[in-house]
């Protein structure tokens, strides 16, 4: 039994407040978990979790202000300052029958019994501000050797819960640590468990995944079977070559580098993933061995929409994610008018995420014609700088005209109007010097005449 490490944290008042109150009642109360962890490695809590001998009845009655956040399962969050911390009885889990939640649980006075059912030996430690560390398991040990190990039989714990095998690649990603040989091997037998979670639970730990300082730990989870339950297009990635001076590696581990090399923001690290997904289905290879993808940006938008919609990715963040996959290979002309041109396909929006995935795309290729490659990206955001210095127009609602302006010279309302102002646009679009009102009024009639209509009298006079 390992108690009263000697090992100090810095708890945070409300904490310290809360074991107290816990305390003076004659209950037990630690803080415990990811909490305890990060303390020890010198990171700050994103939360502060407590364990505690009291029950919910018991902790309700001594905090004024509390939610009952899963209280089914004993845990109660008790609310200070408008910050929750979530509350969590002793206890013991019954029989797992969805591979998810256990069907019942019992309260136990044992802090021990509490740890006993936790998922890793890092997260099983438990502190209290007097009586210090109490590490059961070894987690400090196994938080020195860098190594993610299930609490007791690896394989019960990923009977009990699927999702932990998911979440084990995470810690791996988050913390740079390796994962425990019996854990791994558990992993590789169970991972069709995974199927029993829901698209909601993989989606949460797939982003904080990737959105780690080591994405490319998704590696992990492809060689321990579980991207073949819930992203098997990544796992067709792995096992395809790119045999082209432009690759020195295949798709999937060109991906993984591209994941790396791009920020961690969320839509990033999600296009960069998905950025080549259709090459596997795309690859042709021509007589001479070299392998082509043509067409795989438009096949991979297509794709990744179909991916997110599966894992219940919001509308916004699909959007953003497949407009980057469809564009990611654009290469307009080096001059002002192609960037305005690829300024409106792609969407304004969109072009400081895009620049960031093409750099990281070229730069986890092979160094053929690499500087050059770079160096079209560079005259791309140049001329795309000078062009929006310039406030040149790049919508209908850049126009120096509007539909109400054409309504006011005559043109009858309806249909007409949106084709007048898309053709002023498309002529603005080549001569950002004809954005001016009297040029686009005398430009109208040209436009209506040349659609095989009649100005009303009077109109654009």
């Amino acid at each position: 039994m390992r108690r009263g490490q000697k090992l100090s944290i810095d708890l945070p008042a409300p904490v310290r407040q809360i074991i107290h109150t816990l305390e003076a009642a004659g209950h037990e109360a630690y803080a415990v978990g990811g909490c305890v962890r990060d303390s020890v490695l010198g990171r700050i809590p994103d939360d502060w979790d407590i364990t505690s001998s009291a029950c919910p009845r018991e902790i309700k009655a001594l905090f004024s202000h509390t939610i009952d956040t899963g209280i089914q399962h004993g845990t109660v969050t008790v609310m200070l300052d408008h910050i929750g911390y979530e509350l969590t009885t002793y206890r013991v889990d019954g029989e797992y029958l969805d591979g998810r939640h256990p069907r019942t649980v019992r309260y136990t006075p044992s802090l021990t019994e509490d740890l006993k059912r936790r998922d890793f030996t890092i997260n099983a430690m438990a502190y209290h501000p007097d009586r210090g560390l109490v590490d059961e398991f070894d987690g400090i040990g196994d938080l020195k050797r860098k190594l993610v190990r299930c609490v007791g039989d690896p394989h019960q714990r990923f009977t009990e819960d699927a999702l932990r095998m998911l979440r084990a690649v995470r810690f791996a990603a988050q913390l740079g640590f390796g994962l425990d040989a019996d854990t791994a091997s558990a992993i590789r037998d169970l991972a069709e468990n995974l199927k029993k979670v829901s698209a909601e639970r993989i989606r949460v730990e797939l982003m904080k995944t990737i959105c780690s300082p080591h994405p490319a730990c998704l590696e992990m989870a492809y060689e321990l079977g579980l991207t073949a339950v819930f992203l098997p297009e990544f796992d067709a990635c792995m096992r395809t070559p790119q045999n082209t001076p432009h690759h020195f590696t295949d798709v999937g581990h060109h991906t993984l580098l591209v994941m790396q090399g791009v920020p961690d923001d969320p839509v990033l690290r999600l296009a960069a993933l998905l950025h080549d997904i259709a090459k596997p289905v795309c690859r042709t290879t021509d007589e001479r061995g070299v392998d082509h993808f043509k067409g795989h940006p438009k096949e991979g938008a297509r794709m990744a929409g179909e991916i997110l919609r599966r894992l219940r990715f919001d509308k916004d963040t699909t959007d953003r994610v497949v407009q980057l996959v469809c564009y990611h290979d654009e290469r307009p002309g080096a001059d002002l008018r192609s960037v305005r041109r690829a300024m409106v396909r792609v969407g304004a929006q969109a072009f400081p995420r895009l620049f960031a995935l093409k750099r990281a795309d070229m730069l986890a290729q092979s160094d053929y014609k690499r500087e050059e490659k770079l160096g079209e990206i560079d005259d791309f955001e140049r001329l795309r700088e000078q062009i929006l210095q310039k406030k040149e127009a790049l919508s209908v609602g850049d126009l120096a005209i509007s539909g109400r302006d054409l309504l006011e010279m005559g043109l009858p309302q309806g249909r007409l109007v949106g084709e007048v102002l898309s053709a002023l646009l498309e002529d603005v679009l080549e001569e950002p010097e004809h954005n001016q009102a009297d040029y686009l009024r005398k430009k109208s009639r040209e436009i209506l005449l040349n659609l095989g209509e009649s100005p009303q009298d009077g109109a654009f006079s």
